[in-house]
């Protein structure tokens, strides 16, 4: 069960370091999509934030191992509201959510283990 838990860290650390980036530079499929969501820009900046919040919890925890959970409860949180972004305020297809769903289930398995 270790390794599942320090493979789910890498696998969020990757994704929401990679996301975070994508957000703060202003990447124009990011904006689209937050246009499509009809979110002001500044909650871009905020979410990112946050995701990068999550980033440097999830990265702590390899030391303080108490920071695991409340990072994975953050980021679990954030993609709850990604999946409510893509399927009710842009009304994506549900394939456009699997990503958040995947990094959900992740977050959720790091929270119960």
């Amino acid at each position: 069960m270790y390794y599942v838990l320090i493979i789910g860290q890498f696998i969020l650390i990757a994704m929401f370091a990679f996301s975070a980036y994508m957000k703060f530079s202003r990447n124009k499929t990011m904006v689209h999509h937050w246009e499509e969501y009809r979110y002001p820009m500044w909650f871009m900046f905020a979410t990112a934030s946050l995701e990068l919040l999550g980033v440097l919890g999830l990265i702590t925890a390899f030391w303080i191992p108490g920071l695991l959970k409340a990072a994975a409860l953050l980021l679990a949180v954030l993609m709850i509201g990604a999946v409510h972004a893509h399927l009710f305020r842009a009304k994506h297809k549900p394939a456009m959510a699997v990503n958040a769903l995947v990094m959900l289930a992740i977050a959720v398995v790091l929270l119960c283990v």
